[in-house]
């Protein structure tokens, strides 16, 4: 199977796309398998209402601007992250109890592992979409991912603190899991932001490399 990355001039289509067809096969097996075993459904229903809105205009623009299978493997990762983080809820994720446990830390750490890979692991796929559909410049699809992990990060604080504590309030301590920290949302912005930048970093020496060679 031909594997493509942003830089692959040809793209397959849909229906012989046996790679698109993996990524979907193993989400969505996931998807379902913790909707089976969550302990709290209004929380699994909550974190992923963002999964279904993000699903859609991305399902929608494969015809007109489909990206390569790198982009769209890095993007299942961060989905499969998430949405294991949804089944227990990030503060109780049994990962997150796994690494507290072996390096000794006083909270469960799931959360930060999410936020970093939402810059570590989108920032490619964004570069693309900004190369590809919107035919940026080059220097601002290396700016542009950094830039808008850390705004959407720090909108989906706010968006975390409107869901927890006017809609839901129900919710609110299940949804937010700042474990006592009153500096979470500004170390999981942050965390978003240091993930997109090493991802940016990452892929210009990798490109670098390539150049010298």
């Amino acid at each position: 199977m031909t594997f493509t990355t942003t830089s692959s001039s040809r793209r397959t289509p849909f229906l012989k796309n046996n790679w698109i067809k993996l990524y979907l096969l193993v989400f969505i097996s996931l998807w379902a398998y913790t909707l089976i075993v969550t302990p709290d459904l209004n929380n699994w229903l909550l974190e992923n209402t963002l999964v279904v809105i993000f699903l859609v205009p991305l399902f929608l623009s494969y015809r007109k601007c489909q990206m390569s299978d790198l982009s769209y493997l890095l993007i299942m990762l961060f989905l499969c992250i998430h949405v294991y983080g949804s089944t227990y809820t990030y503060a109780e994720n049994p990962f997150g109890y796994w690494l507290q446990e072996l390096f000794h830390t006083k909270r469960n750490h799931y959360d930060r592992i999410v936020h970093f890979n939402f810059g570590f692991l989108l920032a490619y796929p964004m570069r693309e979409f900004f190369m590809k559909a919107l035919k940026l410049e080059k220097w601002l699809t290396w700016v542009l991912p950094v830039e808008v992990c850390l705004s959407v990060g720090a909108a989906y604080e706010v968006i975390e603190w409107a869901i927890a504590d006017i809609f839901f309030k129900n919710q609110g301590t299940a949804y937010l899991g700042t474990q006592g920290d009153v500096w979470d949302a500004q170390k999981d912005i942050f965390l978003a932001f240091a993930g997109a930048l090493l991802a940016m970093l990452l892929l210009a020496f990798i490109k670098k490399l390539r150049e010298i060679k």
